[in-house]
């Protein structure tokens, strides 16, 4: 059963992620769903949702896409169906026809293309498909809402009625404004209208001469309003007329409310499912902010996010048109704990809320801002304690309030759990908070759990460094600059920058020597070095960068160069081969004009036959030494070319046996195993750091670093120099 707190959601900013996401909802229910999104209880479920997701994500390729899943709420019109006797409103009728209708397409829409989209087909299993709501409100409704003229037999009756009651007025009204109009009897506006009544507007002086009901006067009293004699028997059947369309329709809408009643449990099915869709739909809509996908769910317990976006950060950077750093975080069975150090403000607190954020919304059935080779797994408990976290309502400090977190940790902690802690140890004394802290991530370390922490604690380094289940690492920061780089770094610790940072904001020199001076030598001189340790590592990493631009420019220029130089030796081949052409043309010319020179002089048609075939025989001598030599030409090509190849071969094979035999060498050189005597200088296999061998006891080595010792087992730590 998978339990995430409301404190890991908030912490994690994930309430802000589902009110951006409720604006992508096009439907009050959906709305509401996506507020109160949670991480689902299940893997099962989990996976359900994901799939429903990204086949909603899949349906934009497709000739066909989702039908609209709009809807207006129906929550009031199934609370009057609730109320016996009740008569619901024509608006009513309305929303609900539209609810039923578009569940409808939608159940008719999965069940065809149910092979493309499985998982959202299942959704619409449960829902019957009825048309019986769907008839009986247009039976008796219109396109526009309004109750049809033919819904039963009484009502077509009675609007008959009405129709003829309004010609009969309309007919009698124009006669009585004809006649009074050739009287002289009315104003210039001849006509008006008084509570919904035609009226003819009569002047003031001759309004003793209409016969009819007076209904009112102008301000001014000038016009008096007079319905006339003729039209007031007509008025009343049409009174009575409508009066029955009332009572008739009332009574149709009453049995209408009738028949919906059984449908109450359907309906409120139907505005689930389609809330759900919208729910779909809007996950889909937010990813495309932050290029969201599906990376490869797995079974096994590991977490490998390459290129993972804090998904809040990335929609705002591409607002401004910022620059976003992606990380590349790896969790499993040889690396179970990161410990991330260095300066504040270079990205531990994003780098941490990112892996939590981008977890909780793939449990949440949400895609997210990963590269596609990425894999995770799913967690039972997502355990955070993020931010200053004092009580005041219960008066406790920052420390106080953090044990009393790291007692719920201890207790609900498994193998199944990933926790994130930010600052961890601090608010108390940096020696016994440090101390306290090593063992809770001992703890944590023995009961198998995933997890990220971010400190300043130099003891919690060197727990990282001595355990190969729990790594070290440290957020990339330009030591000459002092601005962070945001890029994760794992095998080496971080340097606070304690002193560089200060001296950068301005502190005066004086007072960071005399700061310096407060602090024990060995503290110091640990931070530098890992200070030190970043900056050449950073170095090496300009260098490395610089080097690989050049060679890259260097190998195009020289492709460029190569390919000039191709180009200019064919256009010399083609010349030459023109040129020989040429001459060979010309000297054929010279040897046809001498002939017919000769011809010219002594008129003998053998000679000058026999002259011409000569000339053509030697040309066709010449052209099969010719052939003969291309042939030779080409043949020795394809051996060069062969050869060349076999050489390859052959400088690949012996590139491999000497790996091989390198191998070996290493290999034989690992397996004889030095003896270890006082005062040897070692280091921890993987490590970096140097100590000295102080002396051996219980079957360990205590090796001293200068300003701490350590004791480990001889099989993990490699000699570096034998002792004098």
């Amino acid at each position: 059963m998978i339990n995430i707190s409301e404190k890991s959601l908030i912490d994690l900013e994930f309430p802000t992620i589902c009110g951006q996401l409720s604006t992508y909802c096009i439907t009050e229910k959906g709305q509401q769903k996506a507020l109160d999104l949670k991480p689902y209880t299940s893997y099962k479920s989990i996976y359900f949702h994901l799939q429903q997701t990204e086949e909603y994500k899949s349906s934009a390729l497709q000739e066909k896409p989702i039908p609209n899943h709009g809807f207006e709420s129906v929550d009031e019109a199934v609370k009057l169906l609730h109320i016996e006797g009740s008569v619901m409103e024509l608006n009513g009728f309305r929303k609900i026809l539209n609810l039923s209708e578009t569940t409808n397409i939608h159940l008719k829409y999965f069940q065809k293309y149910k092979e493309l989209y499985p998982n959202l087909f299942r959704s619409t299993q449960p829902i019957e498909y009825t048309t019986d709501i769907v008839d009986e409100i247009r039976r008796i409704i219109d396109k526009f809402g309004d109750v049809k003229n033919d819904a039963t037999p009484e009502l077509f009756r009675i609007r008959k009625t009405i129709n003829v009651a309004k010609g009969k007025i309309n007919s009698s009204f124009s006669k009585a404004l004809s006649k009074y109009i050739s009287y002289g009897y009315l104003d210039d506006i001849k006509e008006t209208i008084v509570d919904n009544v035609r009226v003819l507007a009569v002047t003031a002086m001759h309004k003793r001469k209409v016969k009819g009901a007076m209904l009112g006067s102008s301000k001014s009293g000038n016009i008096v309003y007079i319905q006339p004699e003729e039209t007031q028997n007509s008025e009343r059947e049409l009174d009575e007329a409508e009066y029955e369309e009332k009572e008739e329709v009332n009574k149709i809408l009453k049995a209408l409310t009738n028949f919906l009643r059984p449908y109450i449990d359907l309906l409120k099915e139907y505005q689930n499912y389609l809330s759900e869709i919208d729910l779909v739909s809007a996950k889909v809509k937010y990813a495309e902010l932050y290029d969201g996908l599906l990376p490869k769910i797995t079974t096994d317990k590991e977490i490998f996010l390459k290129d993972a976006y804090h998904p809040l950060l990335l929609i705002n950077h591409n607002k401004t048109g910022k620059k976003t750093y992606p990380q590349d975080i790896t969790l499993n069975d040889s690396q179970q704990i990161i410990v991330i150090s260095g300066p504040n403000a270079g990205g531990k607190s994003i780098t941490l809320k990112t892996i939590g954020l981008v977890q909780i919304m793939l449990q949440s059935g949400m895609l997210i801002p990963v590269h596609e080779y990425s894999r995770i797994c799913f967690f039972d408990k997502i355990l955070t304690d993020i931010g200053d976290n004092q009580s005041i309502e219960n008066h406790l400090s920052t420390y106080s309030y953090r044990l009393k977190n790291m007692k719920k940790f201890l207790k609900v902690c498994d193998d199944k759990t990933l926790f994130l802690i930010d600052e961890f140890g601090t608010g108390s004394d940096p020696e016994l908070g440090g101390a306290i802290a090593e063992t809770f991530l001992e703890v944590f370390h023995e009961k198998k759990a995933y997890g990220i922490i971010t400190t300043h604690y130099a003891n919690l380094k060197m727990m990282a460094n001595e355990n190969p289940e729990i790594v070290n690492a440290n957020m990339a920061f330009d030591s000459y600059t002092m601005e962070p780089l945001f890029e994760l770094k794992l095998g080496e610790a971080g340097s606070s920058f304690t002193f560089e940072v200060a001296q950068k904001n301005g502190i005066p020199f004086s007072l960071i020597n005399r700061a310096k001076k407060k602090v024990e030598r060995g503290k110091i001189r640990f931070d530098k070095s890992i200070a030190k340790l970043q900056m050449e590592r950073s170095k090496l990493a300009k260098t490395n960068s610089e080097l690989k631009s050049k060679t890259t420019e260097t190998q195009k220029e020289q492709e460029k160069l190569d390919e000039i130089n191709s180009k200019i030796q064919q256009k010399l081949e083609s010349y030459q081969e023109l040129y020989d052409s040429n001459q060979r043309m010309i000297g054929i010319g010279e040897k046809i004009d001498k002939i017919g020179l000769q011809y010219f002089n002594n008129k003998d048609k053998k000679l000058l036959y026999s002259n011409i075939l000569k000339v053509v025989e030697k040309e066709n001598s010449k052209r099969i030494k010719q052939t003969r030599k291309d042939e030779k030409i080409q043949k020795q090509k394809e051996h060069k070319v062969k050869e060349e190849a076999q050489e390859k071969v052959e400088k690949i094979r012996q590139k491999k046996k000497k790996e091989k035999t390198k191998e070996e060498e290493n290999a034989s050189k690992t397996s004889a195993k030095p003896i270890f005597k006082k005062g040897d200088s070692v280091r921890l296999q993987d490590g970096r750091a140097v100590g000295t061998i102080d002396k051996f006891e219980k079957g360990k080595v205590v090796i001293n670093y200068g300003m701490f010792t350590t004791s480990v087992s001889d099989n993990q730590i490699e000699l570096v120099k034998r002792a004098k």
